[in-house]
Formats: C-alpha cells, sequence, structure tokens
C-alpha cells in the first residue's frame, strides 16, 4: 500500500475569523481545539490511521532500524555513583525495562564501595505498571538520607504530583500534593518547600512550606507570584545553609533566600527585579556568589555579604568580557570553575580560592575535538579537591571526567559503552562557517563517516535547527544517529541565531523583532552546505521540533524547493492565535521571546512568518508532521490545523503525514525502548523519501 492507494482524512472547515488592527485572521480549523469531541478524536484516529497506511511498506525498515538503534545500547548498565551526604547515588538500567531504577549504597570512609548492599530509591517500572506514560519530575531526599521527595506525571502534561517516600520502609507517606514542580527540603528533614502551578496557564506562581504529617490544605502558602510574566522555582545553595527562591522571566529574575535551619522564617529579597537584568545565587563562607549580567550582556560574577546582600553591595570577582560570555558558574569551599563560550564552544576554567577570598590563576581543562560538549556534571557536596564533568562529542560516547584540582589532571571514571561495532575512527565531525544573508558568520557543526564521504555535493544531507530562547544546540553522541551515518548520510547542526551558542547577544539576534535571522540563517546553512559539496541539491533532509518546528513551517514557506523531505516535531506553528490567547500555558511569558500580538507592529512582524498563516497554494517537500494529544507546551491542534490546511493547498503529489501519539505529552514515548521505536519511524520516513532505504 502507498500514498495513491489511500486517502488522506479530510478535515471539516468552519470559518471563525479573528480581526484585530485592521487584518483578518482566518482559521477553517478552530474547531479542533475541543480535545474531548467525539469528531476530534475520530479525525486524529483517522490521520494516524492513514499514517499507517502509507508506512507500511517501511515496516521491515523500521524493524531493521529499531534493531539497529537496540544493538548499540548497553541495556544493562549504571552511572557513575556520585557522592551525597554520606551516600553515593547511581541510576542503572536493566535489559528489556523501560525505566531506570534509582538506587544508592552507604560510603566508607568517604569512598565508594560495590560491596555495600544496594538500596533502591524509586524503581520507576514498578510506578509505570499499568500506565502507557510515566514520567519523573523532581526526586530530592531530606538532609538525614530518610526521605524522597519525588513527583510524577502519568499523562505527558507536565502536570506532577508529589510523593514522599519513607526510605527506612520503603512505602510512600500519606503526605502528597497536585500540579506540582520543584522542591527543597529545610535542614530539619521535616519541612518542605515546593511550587505549584496555576490549573489553567500552567505557570508555577506560589511557593509552599509543608510540614509531614500534614494534609496538602493545612500548606502555608509563602508567595504568590502575580506577574504573568514570571514563574517560581525552590532549591538550596550547594553547601546546604540557605534555601533559594528565584523569580524568573524569559529576561528577569530576582532571588530570595531563607537560613535552611530556620524553615519557618520569612524568605529575603536579595535584589529586586530590574527588567532585562539576570542572577543567580550560591554561597561561601558567609558570602553570596552571583552571576549576573547587570553590567553587560554576557555576565560577570559579584560577591555580597549575606547581611546586605543589595546591587550596592556587590563587589567584583570575575569580571565582564565583551567578548566571551559567561555561561554557567559552579561554587565549591575551595574552588570554583567557570563555564564559558568561545566561538560557541564550552570551555571550562578552574580557580582556586586565596586565603583573602580572591580567585588565584585562571587553569583550563582542555578537549580534543573540533565539535564538543563539556559541562559540569553532579557535583553534589561542596566541601571537595575533585570536579566532576562530563564531555562528548558527535563522534565519541558521553565519558565523565574526574577533576583534581590539586594536581590539575583529569582521570576519566566511565565512557558510555557502544556495543555492535561501534569504531569512532570511521566517524569524523568539523566545524563549518557559513555567511549569513547580512554578512553574520554561523556555525555549523558537521558529522559524517568517513568511509562514505564525497565532498562532492551526491551525499543525502541533513540538517537541524532550533534557534530560539537562548537555547545552544547540544552536539553530543546519540547511538541512534549510527543509523543514519552508516547510510551515508550526512548530519549537520546548525547553530542559528535565536539559539545561545554565543551568549546573549546571538539570542537577542534572533527573536522578538528580529526573529526573521533565525529563517534566514537555516536557509544559508543549506544553500552553502550543498554549495560546499556536502550534500546533493536534491537530496536535503530537515528535522526541526517545537520552537524548531516554527522554524521547519517558516523556512518551508519560504523555499519550499530547496527541501525534499522534512521531520517536524510538536511543531509552533499557530503562532498568530496561540499567542493571541493569553489563557493558554506560557503564553504571556512568551511575549519575551516572540512579541506580544496585541501591539500592531509586534502583529504585523509576527503574521509575516507564522507558519499556518502564511500556507498558499503550491509544491511542497515531504512532511511528516508528530505531535501528542496530551502536550502542553504546544498544543495538539497546532499541528493538526497545520496540515489540515495545508492539504487543501498543496499541489504535488508528495507525502503529507500526521502522526500523533494519544498517550504521550511534549517529548513523545517516556519509555526508552518506545522512544527509539519513534525515531525508527522517523528515519523509515526520511530513508525513504531521500532513497537510502538500503
Amino acid at each position: 500500500m502507498n500514498d495513491f492507494q489511500v486517502k488522506p482524512p479530510v478535515a471539516r472547515k468552519e470559518a471563525t475569523p479573528t480581526m484585530l488592527h485592521g487584518h483578518t485572521l482566518e482559521d477553517d480549523y478552530r474547531w479542533m481545539r475541543e480535545k474531548t469531541s467525539p469528531e476530534l478524536i475520530a479525525y486524529l484516529e483517522a490521520e494516524n490511521a492513514y499514517t499507517e497506511a502509507v508506512m507500511a511498506p517501511t515496516q521491515a525498515l523500521q524493524t531493521k532500524l529499531y534493531e539497529e538503534m537496540v544493538s548499540h545500547i548497553k541495556e544493562t548498565d549504571e552511572s557513575v555513583p556520585y557522592r551525597s551526604r554520606g551516600w553515593f547515588y547511581s541510576m542503572r538500567t536493566v535489559e528489556g525495562s523501560q525505566y531506570p531504577i534509582h538506587c544508592r549504597r552507604r560510603a566508607t570512609e568517604g569512598r565508594f564501595d560495590e560491596t555495600q548492599p544496594e538500596e533502591v530509591l524509586l524503581d520507576v517500572n514498578q510506578l509505570a505498571e499499568g500506565q502507557p506514560y510515566m514520567a519523573v519530575g523532581t526526586m530530592s531526599v531530606s538532609p538525614n538520607g530518610l526521605l524522597l521527595a519525588y513527583s510524577t506525571d502519568v499523562t505527558g502534561f507536565r502536570q506532577y504530583t508529589l510523593h514522599i517516600r519513607d526510605l527506612t520502609t520503603g512505602q510512600d507517606l500519606a503526605d502528597t500534593a497536585e500540579r506540582t514542580g520543584s522542591v527543597a527540603w529545610a535542614a530539619d528533614s521535616t519541612t518542605l518547600f515546593y511550587t505549584t502551578e496555576d490549573e489553567v496557564t500552567k505557570r508555577h506562581n506560589h511557593l509552599y512550606r509543608h510540614r509531614l504529617g500534614d494534609a496538602q490544605a493545612q500548606d502555608v502558602l509563602v508567595y504568590d507570584e502575580t506577574d504573568e510574566r514570571f514563574n517560581l522555582g525552590v532549591g538550596k545553595t550547594r553547601d546546604g545553609k540557605y534555601l533559594l527562591m528565584e523569580v524568573g522571566s524569559h529576561t528577569t529574575t530576582e532571588c530570595h533566600l531563607l537560613e535552611a535551619d530556620v524553615p519557618e522564617g520569612e524568605f529575603r529579597l536579595i535584589a529586586g527585579r530590574v527588567d532585562e537584568q539576570q542572577y543567580s545565587v550560591d554561597h561561601r563562607r558567609g558570602l553570596l556568589y552571583i552571576r549576573t549580567n547587570d553590567v553587560g550582556k554576557n555576565f560577570r560574577v559579584v560577591t555580597a555579604a549575606v547581611a546586605s546582600p543589595g546591587r550596592e553591595n556587590w563587589r567584583e570577582l570575575i569580571s565582564l568580557n565583551p567578548e566571551v560570555p559567561l555561561e554557567d558558574f559552579d561554587l565549591f569551599d575551595s574552588f570554583c570553575v567557570t563555564s564559558r563560550r568561545v566561538l560557541g564552544l564550552p570551555v571550562l576554567e578552574v580557580f582556586q580560592f586565596r586565603e583573602d577570598g580572591g580567585l588565584g590563576e585562571a587553569r583550563p581543562i582542555r578537549f580534543p575535538e573540533p565539535v564538543y560538549e563539556a559541562q559540569a556534571h553532579a557535583n553534589r557536596e561542596s566541601e571537595t579537591g575533585a570536579f566532576r564533568y562530563s564531555y562528548q562529542s558527535l563522534v565519541s560516547p558521553a565519558s565523565v571526567y574526574e577533576y583534581d584540582v590539586e594536581t590539575g589532571s583529569s582521570k576519566l571514571l566511565k565512557q558510555q559503552e557502544v556495543p555492535g561495532g561501534f569504531d569512532r575512527e570511521r566517524y569524523g565531525s568539523e566545524r563549518v562557517w557559513v555567511e549569513a544573508a547580512d554578512g553574520v558568520k554561523v556555525p555549523v557543526s558537521v558529522v559524517y563517516r568517513r568511509d562514505f564521504f564525497k565532498q562532492d555535493a551526491s551525499n543525502p544531507l541533513y540538517v537541524y535547527g532550533y534557534g530560539s530562547y537562548g537555547y545552544p544546540l547540544p552536539v553530543g553522541f546519540g547511538v541512534a544517529r549510527l543509523s543514519l551515518l552508516d547510510r551515508g548520510v550526512v548530519m549537520a547542526y546548525a547553530h542559528i541565531r535565536g539559539g545561545g551558542e554565543m551568549g546573549d547577544v546571538w539570542h537577542d539576534a534572533g527573536k522578538m523583532m528580529v526573529k526573521r535571522n533565525t529563517f534566514s540563517d537555516f536557509i544559508a546553512v543549506t544553500e552553502q552546505l550543498v554549495e560546499k559539496g556536502y550534500g546533493a541539491v536534491d537530496r536535503v533532509a530537515i528535522e526541526g521540533g517545537s520552537a524548531g518546528g516554527l522554524l521547519m513551517g517558516a523556512v518551508v514557506n519560504e523555499r519550499p524547493e530547496l527541501f525534499r523531505v522534512v521531520l517536524s516535531h510538536v511543531p509552533f506553528v499557530d503562532v498568530m492565535n496561540t499567542m493571541l490567547d493569553a489563557s493558554l500555558p506560557l503564553t504571556v511569558g512568551e511575549y519575551e521571546e516572540w512579541g506580544n500580538p496585541n501591539e500592531a507592529e509586534a502583529f504585523a512582524y509576527m503574521k509575516s512568518y507564522s507558519p499556518y498563516d502564511n500556507l498558499k497554494a503550491g509544491a511542497y517537500p515531504a512532511m511528516l508532521v508528530k505531535t501528542s494529544l496530551n502536550d502542553s507546551q504546544v498544543m495538539y491542534w497546532e499541528p493538526a490545523k497545520y496540515v489540515a490546511k495545508l492539504r487543501t493547498l498543496k499541489t504535488n503529489d508528495s507525502s503529507l503525514l500526521l502522526h500523533i501519539n494519544m498517550d504521550a505529552g511534549h517529548g513523545g514515548a517516556s519509555g526508552r525502548y518506545d522512544y527509539l521505536k519513534e525515531i525508527a519511524f522517523d528515519y523509515a520516513f526520511l530513508l525513504r523519501e531521500l532513497g537510502v532505504e538500503g
């Protein structure tokens, strides 16, 4: 059976225009927002049936791809144990099980001792029994090590229920709370702080204090955030001495602190919110260490006494570098570590504290490859002489190292084992720079299999992009990718503006009223990779998800002939209708990323690129659009409406498929095997459309 033997479902049209600023937004499919409507469910099931029928001839290929991916996974494995308060914690997986098992062993004189009996904290496989979906949101062990606070979501809608487990008995207590987010224990191990979300907008706006044994109705409301742009989070300093409450929007933050051993005290403001200023806080020896962008986009580090933490008392410790963004700052009792971005790549530097509290000479941790990821890894204790970090690249499996601060040497603790005949020497990676339409240089990370790669414009080419929220597109290792590389596909990751590869300046250059830079950058990357011979002009596949799905829709509308096949996951394609509905989750907070369409200038600009509003009659590339019924970030109806409308306009016979996971949320399937099956499905579509099924 193929596309020409089955017909796609036809969605009913019902005109529901919206008029604003002298313009009319046409929307024939608004009725799809009725999630409980039998007509809607029947339509989505018909779309799934059509997709299944069209993809039926690829079933053998899907199975082969899935088996390849599983063959490259060490199915029974364990993470590197990390130390916290007299225990070593780890996570392990068991062959055939979908979910991880979280466990711990007692430390022996501060060292890991595998002869100590294992204690299971949480077997997620048991939690998932009888559930089509299972996600653990937060996990936090009490300071005395006897209790575990954790939260679960069984729908994919990011609606978490808080539980508290007695680790002595392994049984959950009666204590519980609904719609929770972050949690933090007070020092007494009987008081727990947690945030909750607004039922409609899913914005975390309340902080509660809970005492063991109390019902949720007895919990004390500590803080109520009324500004709809801001979300709450609660945590602790690394040394455990202070609780921290952070109130943040996309562009502005403020922090409050409370002594962890005075849980019924009041959180004290560190520095009030100032628009476009962000800061984060940690504590060491009576001083607050604050990473802030108060004097420049690239951030600096200042200190202030706990008793007088206001901006007027900030003293500079690490100055602003106008060329290199300070992405993160990790604080320990005797040293600190900075993470910067140099030409888009992370650079870690270690500083030891002098007796006067100043910093010694910077000691960089060096990395050998042209494209890589490196970051701090599970450093839970403040008083230590070692710093753990993770390292991986497009061709090097994930590794965990421990850096000895005194000697300056790194020791490999574990590298991800990749069975099934993987040999990293078969694969090459490089960093390519392309010129955007306005002359700005944009980095691209490229990976390929050496013996298949010919820079003669003959290879099938895959380009991935995101470019929003200041998120640096990761270039880590992935076993699923091998199935494409081993078939000769050249894979490229476009670090376009709107992302965070070059810090906040790079983000600012691809959001709000210059958002179109994100799309033109991606088009320039694709064009120039083809011109440079990395791929064939008629064999280009592209992929993006969420805001990256917006990217897919925008570039396809602008240059449909440039792409052969498109994979679009949970795509944010109905920009105007979503951003005009303040009752939807995230909308008001998103004004700082996209703009507020209630303002005429922003309305006109956003309308100029909104994928749903700019579909027109013409030929389009083959497209697989995927969504989940319980997605709380990009509602299922956006991709459903987009596909329905495109079907009425597309003039060629390329595939247009919509697949809806009826039991999941924004990230798709929750089980690791189920997730690989979803990737195998995507890759089978891509390879078939590119003519690379062997």
